[in-house]
């Protein structure tokens, strides 16, 4: 299964408003905070442009206002266009002014995740992880332990996206396993993640510059494909009229 991957950062969102829909208008000017305002127009806009490109249509405001980037019952994010269900699933995701959109032109049950490379207590180890993912991270050498911690934290995230439950699941319901000793050649790792009940994800985890990524499914899948955003694409004039 192909999963497609777009990173955008603060600096690459319009400084206008006119791309979004209405519900999403809506939804904005509902929102009381500086921070959450902008981590959530920064996911809206790198969702547009990694389906703008995977759907092949131009990133204007007349087609992004069409697509409607909706919270489910549970949270998690559905893509309309035209008012009509897209056959489509796509996951979000930000950090320190970075967002990421993983999309999948099926509807697989996938999340991903971005996190960053830094320390974390041990007081953070025994309460979120399991007694296998504990015993890896003492294991692991001072230098690995921030990158292994993002790496197994991430993968948690994403795990529960794909569930649809989120942080309202105890993370120890999943364990993580990193297959850290095999690199794809544009620099994905594989990683598995099991649900409690024996449910199986799939997924991927790349570490650069400081930023962990990972992203899993229901069922196998290559290693993200990254998406180019085309110059053309971009309409000065029309995104300032």
């Amino acid at each position: 299964m192909n999963v497609y991957w777009l990173e955008q950062t603060e600096a690459d969102v319009s400084r206008e408003n006119n791309w979004l829909s209405a519900n999403e208008a809506a939804c904005l000017n509902g929102m009381r905070f500086a921070k959450r305002r902008a981590d959530w127009r920064l996911g809206r806009w790198t969702a547009k442009r990694a389906l703008s490109v995977c759907w092949d249509v131009p990133a204007n405001p007349e087609v992004f206002k069409k697509m409607d980037i909706r919270p489910a019952h549970s949270g998690a994010p559905e893509v309309f266009f035209a008012e009509q269900a897209a056959a489509v699933t796509i996951s979000l995701t930000h950090r320190d002014g970075v967002a990421a959109c993983a999309v999948a032109m099926s509807g697989v049950e996938m999340g991903c995740d971005l996190e960053m490379v830094e320390p974390r207590s041990d007081a953070f180890v025994a309460d979120y992880f399991t007694i296998e993912e504990q015993a890896l991270v003492a294991r692991s050498s001072l230098t690995d332990r921030p990158r292994l911690l993002a790496l197994l934290w991430s993968a948690k995230e994403s795990a529960l996206k794909a569930l649809h439950e989120g942080l309202r699941l105890d993370t120890r319901c999943v364990m993580v396993n990193p297959f850290a000793t095999s690199f794809d050649l544009n620099g994905w790792s594989p990683l598995q993640v099991r649900y409690t009940g024996n449910k199986v994800f799939h997924g991927w985890w790349q570490n650069t510059d400081h930023i962990l990524r990972t992203v899993v499914a229901a069922q196998p899948l290559d290693p993200p494909i990254p998406l180019n955003i085309p110059a053309h694409f971009f309409d000065s004039v029309s995104w300032c009229a």
